[in-house]
Parts: C-alpha cells; structure tokens; sequence
C-alpha cells in the first residue's frame, strides 16, 4: 500500500490536447497536457518525411578523404 499524503494525484481520464483539438486521453498526474508534437502530426509517422541528403554519405566520405572513384573506373576499362 502506498504512503498516503506523498503521491501526486492520479488522473486515469487525462485529456491530451494538440493545436486546441482533443487528441486522446491517457493516465497522467496532470487533468490536461497540451503538446506541440504527437504521432498523428509528426512528420516520421505521416510519411511526410523528407530526406535532404543528395550526395550519399560514401561518395561525400570518398571525396573527402581522395579515394575517388576514377582508379576503379580506369581499372575497369584497362581489363577489357
């Protein structure tokens, strides 16, 4: 059994609000929770998602450190 008197207030119907619109009800030990950000309008969980990267993360770790692709492209041609 728990100590009375030390625990915060349970609220099991707890109101979940997102840009002023109800979004669902949770166990908390606050009666409403105002958020900016939940799965419904967050971009990974649409698939809205975009994705920046244009030059690939080995061609940029290529370049950077000269281990260009041009031997393997001229190793290539010279076996033919």
């Amino acid at each position: 059994m728990p100590k009375a008197e030390i625990h915060p207030e349970w609220y099991p119907e707890a109101k979940v609000y997102c840009d002023g619109k109800l979004i669902m009800t949770v166990g908390s030990t606050k009666p409403e929770l105002y958020v900016d950000v939940w799965s419904g309008n967050h971009p990974f969980y649409t698939g809205t998602q975009k994705i920046i990267d244009t030059e690939g993360r080995v061609e940029r770790f290529m370049r950077k450190y000269g281990m260009s692709d041009s031997t393997t492209e001229t190793t290539s041609t010279d076996s033919e």
